[in-house]
């Protein structure tokens, strides 16, 4: 247990099986959606059916550039089925990193060998990071693969802008459940406070898009500091992609201090 990063060398080690059935979900996803465009996404009809849907709810679901490849793209991955999936993965991650394993016992036994509270959080943070990171990364390379047969006309710049983006949401929910985890030793704590966080911010835009009067909600919503300005077809907020991922870890930090400062033999 002395040798170097011996919890996040161990998590990642032991949650290899977890991240190849989330790549495979989503190379799944991406090659259900992706290649259809042309055909569907494209079309005259599928035009007419979106000037039908109400206005609030075609920007709601972010479909008002449905027609165009990068808006395809945001609207079926990036902002949706992308999104639900890295939010679950960052919530069952995060909340198994420190609350699990202090449910379970594990992080008793393993302080016990002389590893730092500080350093057991920091490093649990950073397995779940690198697992985020390799999402991210393997979604825009399935994106980039699928870019020419699709038809999406992708710029690669802000392809990358967007999976920046959608990593730095997905972490930012799981720093939240590291944090929760961290503070109260509690799992149910950790998945609901990293799940509420995800919801919140996916209404909170919604309700934004409702009226010009709601607009100060995408203020508070860490969905609209990356995807309230189309980061496919106009490029990544920058600022609001810094300040996702400024609270994100921000956040891991604090879990690092939170469970230091509990009694953890209660």
């Amino acid at each position: 247990m002395r040798s170097f990063l011996p919890v996040f060398r161990r998590s990642i080690r032991e949650s290899w099986r977890s991240l190849l059935g989330w790549s495979i979900g989503i190379a799944a996803v991406l090659f259900l959606y992706l290649p259809i465009y042309p055909t569907f996404g494209a079309s005259d009809q599928m035009t007419e059916l979106i000037e039908s849907l109400p206005k609030q709810l075609v920007d709601t679901l972010g479909y008002s550039q449905i027609a165009t490849g990068a808006g395809y793209t945001e609207a079926t991955f990036y902002g949706l089925m992308g999104f639900l999936l890295l939010t679950i993965a960052s919530v069952i991650w995060g909340s198994a990193a420190l609350a699990g394993a202090e449910e379970s016992g594990r992080t008793e036994l393993d302080l016990a060998h002389g590893i730092g509270r500080m350093q057991y959080a920091w490093e649990s943070g950073l397995a779940v990071l690198v697992r985020l990171l390799w999402l991210g990364a393997f979604s825009g390379l399935v994106v980039w693969a699928l870019n020419g047969p699709s038809e999406l006309e992708l710029d690669p710049v802000r392809l990358i802008g967007a999976s920046a983006a959608l990593t730095g949401l997905a972490f930012l929910t799981a720093a939240a459940a590291l944090f929760a985890g961290a503070a109260t030793g509690r799992k149910i704590w950790a998945t609901g406070v990293g799940a509420g966080i995800a919801v919140l911010a996916y209404i909170l835009q919604a309700l934004a898009k409702q009226s010009g009067d709601l607009e100060w909600l995408n203020a508070l919503s860490p969905y609209a500091w990356v995807f309230r300005q189309s980061p496919l077809a106009e490029g990544v907020d920058a600022g609001g992609l810094a300040l996702t991922w400024g609270v994100a870890l921000a956040l891991a930090a604090a879990s690092a201090f939170a469970l230091r400062a509990r009694d953890l033999r209660g």
